[in-house]
Parts: structure tokens; C-alpha cells; sequence
């Protein structure tokens, strides 16, 4: 079996408060960030980073490790109904959810 060398490089970070594997040059879509389109933010809650030759993993954190994103978009999710039913009682319940989500792009990982 043969490895591409493309997009080997990784990090596993903390944002917003969840872990996420990212690769250079790939878009993830988080829980809501401040900030507008375009911004840029610094991220040094790196957990792991690999270059696809050596792999550090940090105790919880990797010392002097950084992941650089851009904001790309602002937007809602799609919206989540909730029905909640009991048998025999004449209860029913219906809400909705739109969760607010923020669209970045991996820039470098240093």
C-alpha cells in the first residue's frame, strides 16, 4: 500500500468545545466563534500534531504548537424539531433548534 504525501499533516485542537482533527487547506464547520468573515484566529489548545514523518503529543498540550483559521462564514444550521408524545394523556409537545455554527478554513499548523 502506497501514502500519499498530500494533506499528511494534521493537529488535533480543542474549539469551542469539542476536539477536531484538522488538515491544512480543508474547511470544518464549528459551534459559533466570534468574529466576522474573514478573520483570522489562533488556536493553542493543539492536543496532537503529526507531519506524517514524526508525531507529538502534547501532556495535554504541545508546547509552542499553534493552528492559524479563518472565518469564511457565519450561519445557522438546519433546524432540529422535537416532538415529544405520551400515550393515553392527550400530551404532545413540539419545539424547534437552529444551532449557530461558524465555517473555517485551516490555514497553516505550526
Amino acid at each position: 500500500m502506497v501514502k500519499s504525501k498530500e494533506n499528511t499533516k494534521f493537529a488535533v485542537i480543542k474549539i469551542s468545545g469539542v476536539q477536531l482533527k484538522v488538515f491544512e487547506g480543508k474547511e470544518y464547520e464549528v459551534n459559533k466563534i466570534e468574529g466576522a468573515k474573514g478573520d483570522t484566529i489562533e488556536i493553542k489548545d493543539v492536543l496532537l500534531v503529526s507531519d506524517g514523518e514524526e508525531t507529538k503529543v502534547g501532556t495535554p498540550l504541545v508546547e509552542g504548537a499553534k493552528v492559524v483559521l479563518e472565518i469564511t462564514s457565519q450561519k445557522k444550521d438546519d433546524k432540529i424539531k422535537v416532538f415529544k408524545y405520551k400515550a393515553k394523556s392527550r400530551y404532545r409537545k413540539t419545539q424547534g433548534h437552529r444551532a449557530l455554527i461558524t465555517r473555517v478554513s485551516v490555514k497553516s499548523i505550526a
